[in-house]
């Protein structure tokens, strides 16, 4: 029998780690790192830390193959939102995404994959045609449209989608200087409900079992893919958030998408 990888996932108890987690405890070992240090996993995969405090960390990676981050400020479990103050954003986003890595490094994980976000490219919507992509009026779409895919220009209009271009730059220069793997998700319209609600989820929306596909095939991709960056989004007839580049190098089948 294979042994089963060891994944660690920090925020296992957020929105996407609960829309992630039946899928990943069906094919690996998993445990689990957050400040509550609570979960139903049996307690020596339970890990009590924060992922901006360094010295908190460093059990919780001892022994595992794969670290899924999804630990932030902003995200959509986050009360917030995206609009969290500068002295959050750079202690769970950036110092914090900083400590994942450099742990990850010491003690010998080969991947870590970081939880990214639409938001490193927001202000596309607030331009023609994504706007009206976007927009949950029932406007006049137009026939055809620019993909926005992981190679262009970045367009943070908040705090934290800045954050989350910086942890992917940080997860490139970790990839380039050390033997570990750094792939970046893109993650999208994903939220506490299974469903594309109206307006922009109609574009971005990532169904559960599409987005749990992508995370096992991130997991999974061979050594040789050292850093990456996907779109997790669905086949949504409206999208602009470009998912080519997951289905040609990792196979990615999207099952789902708003018609």
């Amino acid at each position: 029998m294979t042994k089963k990888l060891k994944v660690l996932v920090t925020g296992l108890s957020g929105v996407v780690g609960r829309a992630l987690r039946p899928a990943l405890e069906e094919r690996y070992e998993i445990s689990a790192l957050s400040r509550s240090g609570g979960g139903d996993l049996p307690p020596d995969r339970v890990f009590k830390a924060n992922v901006a405090e360094i010295n908190s960390l460093y059990a919780a990676f001892e022994g595992k193959d794969v670290v899924l981050n999804l630990a932030a400020a902003g995200g959509a479990s986050d009360p917030e939102g995206m609009n969290g103050s500068w002295d959050t954003m750079m202690r769970d986003n950036i110092e914090g995404c900083y400590n994942v890595l450099e742990v990850a490094r010491q003690a010998g994980v080969s991947r870590v994959i970081l939880a990214s976000s639409g938001a490193t490219a927001n202000g596309y919507e607030l331009e023609e045609p994504y706007k009206s992509l976007v927009s949950a009026e029932d406007v006049e779409l137009p026939e055809k449209w620019q993909m926005v895919s992981e190679a262009s220009e970045p367009r943070p209009i908040t705090l934290y989608g800045v954050t989350k271009l910086f942890g992917e730059d940080l997860g490139r220069y970790y990839a380039a200087t050390t033997p570990m793997s750094v792939i970046n998700l893109r993650i999208s319209s994903c939220g506490p409900v299974d469903k594309a609600g109206p307006g922009r989820a109609q574009a971005n929306w990532s169904s559960y079992r599409d987005l749990q596909q992508l995370t096992i095939k991130c997991i999974e991709a061979p050594p040789e893919i050292k850093f990456d960056i996907f779109w997790a989004t669905s086949d949504n007839r409206k999208l602009f958030r470009d998912n080519r580049h997951a289905k040609e190098v990792l196979g990615y089948a999207p099952q789902d998408g708003v018609r």
